[in-house]
């Protein structure tokens, strides 16, 4: 490889409410709470938008998509993403790949990862082999445990575009 990789780590955390849907890696998943916040709360997508950002070297989600403007407001994610993909291109670089860890203790995630992967692949413009998306539960400790919440954590490469 010619390019010299960068990588980005990106973290995301949103309260589970009543009467939104959860949303993870632009995939409805059915449960009785969803994700609370400022656009769709996808906190998978969220995680891996900050992760590029800091491989790219351009700070972090809310500095580009700031939850205090309107137009964010219930946003598609994965349209973020997207975004995300053309600012780094801007910078020089493209996305190379993303493993990816949605930390939520219920709903199961497992028949849903193939669906998240490919939506993401497709959004930062990769093969779906370059997308990794685990799962894991919070075993009852913590906010994940306690099921106030879900978090996401997400490792990104990027490389320089050639």
């Amino acid at each position: 490889m010619a390019s010299h990789p960068r990588t980005g780590i990106g973290y995301d955390v949103h309260p589970l409410t009543e009467g939104r849907p959860l949303i993870l890696g632009g995939v409805r998943v059915e449960h009785s709470l969803g994700l609370a916040g400022h656009s769709d709360a996808d906190v998978l997508t969220h995680a891996i938008i900050d992760g590029l950002l800091g491989a790219a070297g351009l700070n972090d989600i809310g500095t580009h998509f700031p939850d205090t403007e309107a137009r964010w407001k219930d946003a598609n994610s994965l349209e973020l993403l997207v975004a995300a993909v053309e600012l780094i291109g801007s910078a020089g670089y493209v996305a190379w790949n993303v493993d990816a860890t949605v930390v939520i203790e219920q709903p199961k995630l497992a028949e849903h990862r193939a669906e998240m992967r490919a939506n993401l692949a497709t959004a930062l413009s990769v093969p779906t082999d370059r997308v990794n998306v685990k799962a894991t539960r919070g075993e009852k400790l913590g906010f994940v445990g306690r099921s106030e919440g879900a978090a996401a954590m997400a490792v990104v490469t990027v490389i320089e575009k050639g």
